[in-house]
């Protein structure tokens, strides 16, 4: 009995050690905090750090970042529209596994399949906190909102915010029109939208499951979520629970700047000024409640909206100039890097090195996997993912990302979701070719590549000139590209783990806190908003 004791003891000894061993390895017994913040239609060109001879200042804060943690170089949204993009980064998931492959509406009675596992949802089970503010765009209704798809808090917009009519609309081109004044008995059905701006339901402002104001007012948002996510962060300190933030801001999809701004060819650099300083407000509450055990990472849902001409970003060196030349954009919507390369940096003092830089090949399905590692929680084995643990890259130097990283159509070309551009060490290949709508409106049409278009980004990150088709470097490319092409979609066909999104829509879907005013209005201080159905 004794010598059996001895040997459980020492046995659980044993097990207590490596359990201790491995929390070590990951920086202490405590679980990290996380803070994601996912900027809106960003090009890769707007952070300053990215392009230090081109000596801007708009974005000194995320500059800082880089300069106390690490710039991602090679990194990719997941797809090149928000939906998608925002799908594949909480499920860790190419959309054509978890069913969302456009973007959803106003109108839309669904959102992310139910069947879908998140990224909050597993930390939640495991103690985090979770909380989400700003763009959710991936359903509003019932069970498809923010609050039960594992986030403890939500506040934002449930979509885009160009999609509800403003007292106060941001910069657009064109620029949208007001909601109506105040008319009581004037059902929201009888507005007519104007081009691409949608006037029939005001921009409701979310907070959990409630409407608290319609149309809201885009010009107290950043101050309303600025003090939303540092109490957020102070609250979780003091409860010493880990937590999970997730800031989605949209200011630079509908540029932002203090209204009424003078120059109009600064807005865009104000807005991104304006977000940038957000970014510095929630890294100095970290700082000041949890610096060393907080990760930051920031990156982008998209590249920049070329149409919007000087409301949009900049895609940098990145500027897709095969299609280019032939008519049309090449960021937004496309395959080509500019519509899907964004800027991304990661803090965690102590933990990723300072003012250190990768070029590893990432994409936002890499978010899922890593936070997972790094909060010690196995996802379900029920599914397939596409994105990897990016630990190693964050933390400890190593320049290795995926082998192989497919663009989805995103749509400028083809079917929305399709995997046919593939990229592959410094080789990408593309199977169809198309373009998104360039300032000035011009487009180019849809092409298919049989062989397909194969550019070395490593000399032509401009993608100006293709290899040619006889070299001995093309062949073997392609075949590689190929091979895992058919093995992928072979695999997704074959995935019973695969689910499919319901875009159907309606209108009595809009979220609406009071339908017997026109655009749904609603005053805060006198009226009880309608919770969400």
């Amino acid at each position: 009995m004794a010598v059996g004791f001895t040997l459980f003891l020492l046995s659980g000894m044993l097990m207590c050690g490596l359990l201790l061993h491995k929390v070590s390895q990951h920086g202490g017994s405590k679980k990290p905090n996380f803070i994601v913040i996912l900027a809106d239609d960003i090009g890769w060109g707007d952070l300053d750090a990215n392009q230090p001879d081109e000596k801007r200042n708009n974005t000194p804060h995320l500059n800082l970042i880089a300069e106390q943690g690490q710039r991602l170089t090679d990194f990719h949204s997941p797809a090149s529209t928000c939906s998608p993009s925002r799908a594949a980064i909480l499920t860790g998931r190419y959309g054509l596994r978890n069913g969302v492959t456009h973007n959803f509406a106003v109108s839309s009675l669904a959102g992310l399949p139910l069947s879908e596992v998140t990224l909050p949802q597993l930390l939640q089970k495991e103690g985090y906190y979770t909380a989400m503010i700003g763009k959710w765009h991936l359903g509003h209704n019932g069970p498809y909102a923010p609050t039960n798809r594992g986030f403890d808090y939500y506040l934002g917009i449930p979509y885009s915010n160009d999609m509800g009519c403003t007292d106060m609309p941001g910069y657009n081109l064109p620029q949208c029109p007001p909601c109506e004044s105040p008319e009581p008995h004037v059902t929201r059905l009888k507005r007519s939208a104007r081009g691409g701006c949608y006037s029939k339901v005001g921009l409701p402002l979310i907070e959990n499951s409630s409407i608290v104001q319609q149309p809201l007012d885009l010009w107290t948002l950043t101050e309303q979520y600025k003090s939303a996510a540092t109490r957020i962060i102070r609250s979780a300190r003091e409860r010493g629970q880990p937590y999970l933030l997730y800031l989605a801001l949209a200011h630079m999809h509908v540029p932002l700047a203090p209204p009424l701004h003078s120059d109009e060819g600064r807005v865009y650099a104000a807005s991104l000024q304006e977000m940038d300083r957000l970014v510095g407000a929630v890294k100095s509450a970290s700082d000041h409640t949890d610096r060393d055990n907080t990760l930051i990472w920031f990156t982008g849902d998209n590249g920049p909206w070329e149409q919007k001409c000087q409301y949009a970003g900049s895609v940098g060196p990145f500027m897709g100039k095969w299609q280019t030349s032939r008519g049309g954009g090449s960021a937004k919507r496309t395959t080509w890097e500019g519509g899907h390369r964004v800027p991304t940096v990661a803090y965690w003092p102590g933990r990723i090195p300072a003012n250190t830089s990768s070029s590893a090949l990432l994409s936002g399905m890499d978010v899922f996997p890593t936070l997972l590692s790094l909060a010690g929680v196995t996802p379900p084995s029920d599914r397939r993912y596409d994105g990897i643990d990016a630990t190693d890259v964050l933390l400890h130097g190593e320049q290795t990302g995926h082998e192989f990283l497919f663009h989805p159509n995103s749509g400028a070309a083809g079917e929305f979701g399709d995997l046919q551009t593939v990229r592959s060490g410094k080789h990408k290949a593309f199977y169809i070719t198309g373009a998104a709508e360039a300032c000035g409106g011009a487009t180019g049409r849809e092409q298919l590549h049989d062989p397909p278009l194969i550019f070395d980004l490593e000399v032509d990150e401009s993608e100006e000139t293709p290899l040619d088709t006889e070299t001995l470097e093309y062949q073997a490319v392609a075949q590689r590209m190929a091979r895992r092409r058919e093995e992928l979609l072979w695999d997704i066909a074959n995935d019973k783990s695969v689910s499919a999104a319901d875009y159907s829509t309606d209108a009595s879907a809009a979220p609406c806190c009071d339908p017997e005013h026109t655009v749904c209005r609603c005053d805060p201080e006198h009226t009880i908003c309608h919770t969400l159905s």
